[in-house]
């Protein structure tokens, strides 16, 4: 299968925006009065009760995955406030007889969820001064001072100089005005390609093929990037793009440690995240689950799990689909965002700044416009987008509340967290396309369905 065709089914590293806003940040200022004030709006409202009686709901929803074969295994999780977390899982890791039952430690791919995890890292650096939100990235990697846009790039590459530079906003919010190789089309798809811009892994025979073109290092990657012209204006408009795994290597330069490196001690390890990898250890490959493709009403498997691509290295660490996690783990993530920045005593980010970060953080003028179809993405009543997701700008009757913050992956997966209910949620899958079953609507409405009675 080419790299073509694969995008055909919608890998690469996908999304869902479910989610959030609130004040939109000042720009150009580290976390002050306008963070503060959105964190003092997030603990407003009334939160939900805890949770006594059975989702009855969300767990027929769970349940029927299995049941009706749309996925040999699936698992949720669901917290309110500091209430220990209901789990509710269903089937098993793979279609053969005999798998292994799915629980709150399956691992899974998570692909474009990696991206909110990517962008609070970020705003760690943020919070402490060593990165700015309207930073130009040229003072981390000077090959991005001189940029050029498009002219028209549905005939060719033909290119004009940048007015802007691209920000370190821009890449946690997708309006550097760079590409993405599930979205992009044209001279400019073939062009990343043939640059080997094309950080996710699949499976083990797309990886070969990948590997002979892709870039060795982050700050590889990163320079090989900025040889390429951009799609639009740095700052005038979203799309959907690997300026994630770009904010990777910036991260990496202004931490001065690996960026995986910083993930693991300033993320993974004070909250436990003990089910978090980049490349799964062999020795919990048990735990991995088998990941499917749907041709028509068929199921391939495309990375099994006993053999997956995930337990070997990946070329570098891919702050926008690399991802491998629990959905323990990732209630865990969420539950900090909750609780506003701190977990089990673990500080992680101030309130203020988490609430920075789950605020519109889009530059003036541009408009969230929903997710892109084929990479199970939907549009939401007045969104707008934060750090490395979306965010409600208003309450949903019977569903979200303004303030919601969360995205999902390619495979299907969806992650959210109302901060005015003081509800948390992730639902774990891994098929292609991720919009084969409409899983993410479905869980959502049973959701807030089940709590409000």
């Amino acid at each position: 299968m080419s790299i073509l065709s694969f995008r055909s089914v919608a890998l690469g590293t996908a999304l869902f925006g479910i989610a959030a806003a609130g004040p939109v940040a000042v720009h150009g200022k580290q976390p002050g009065k306008a963070a503060a004030k959105a964190a003092t709006a997030q603990q407003t409202g009334t939160p939900v009760r805890a949770i006594a009686a059975p989702l009855t709901r969300t767990a027929a929803l769970i349940d029927s995955y299995p049941a009706t074969q749309k996925a040999p295994g699936i698992v949720a999780t669901v917290g309110v406030g500091n209430q220990p977390t209901k789990i509710l899982s269903a089937g098993t890791l793979s279609f053969d007889p005999g798998a292994q039952k799915a629980d709150a430690n399956t691992l899974w791919r998570v692909y474009s969820m990696t991206k909110p995890i990517t962008a609070m890292a970020a705003m760690i650096l943020i919070e402490e001064g060593k990165l700015k939100l309207d930073q130009p990235i040229s003072d981390f990697f000077p090959a991005f001072k001189n940029m050029t846009v498009l002219v028209d790039g549905t005939k060719d590459l033909t290119a004009r100089p940048a007015t802007r530079q691209i920000t370190v906003r821009h890449l946690m919010t997708h309006t550097a005005g760079l590409g993405y190789t599930i979205v992009t089309t044209g001279p400019l798809l073939k062009a990343y390609e043939a640059a080997g811009i094309t950080p996710f892994t699949a499976n083990a025979a797309l990886e070969a093929q990948m590997r002979t073109a892709r870039p060795q290092t982050l700050e590889a990657f990163a320079n090989k990037v900025a040889t390429l012209p951009l799609i639009a204006e740095p700052g005038t408009k979203w799309s959907y793009s690997i300026g994630l795994d770009v904010l990777g290597a910036v991260i990496e330069k202004a931490s001065g440690m690996p960026f995986d490196s910083f993930l693991k001690t300033r993320i993974f390890t004070p909250l436990k995240m003990d089910s978090t990898f980049f490349t799964v250890p062999q020795d919990d490959a048990r735990r991995l689950i088998t990941g499917y493709t749907w041709f028509g009403e068929k199921t391939v498997p495309l990375d099994p799990g006993a053999t997956s691509v995930y337990l070997s290295p990946p070329t570098f660490p891919y702050g926008g689909a690399g991802l491998v996690m629990s959905a323990n783990d990732y209630d865990r993530f969420l539950h900090m965002l909750q609780n506003g920045g701190v977990l089990d005593g673990a500080r992680i980010l101030k309130p203020q700044t988490v609430a920075l970060a789950m605020s519109n953080l889009l530059p003036e003028g541009v408009v969230y416009p929903g997710a892109v179809a084929n990479t199970g993405g939907a549009r939401g009543p007045s969104q707008g987008y934060g750090a490395g997701g979306s965010v409600y700008l208003i309450d949903v009757p019977g569903g979200p509340s303004k303030g919601t913050y969360g995205w999902g992956g390619a495979a299907g997966t969806i992650a959210w967290v109302d901060p005015v209910k003081k509800l948390r949620a992730t639902a774990m899958v891994n098929y292609l396309p991720g919009e084969k079953w409409p899983l993410r609507p479905d869980f959502t409405k049973a959701l807030y369905a089940d709590l409000a009675n």
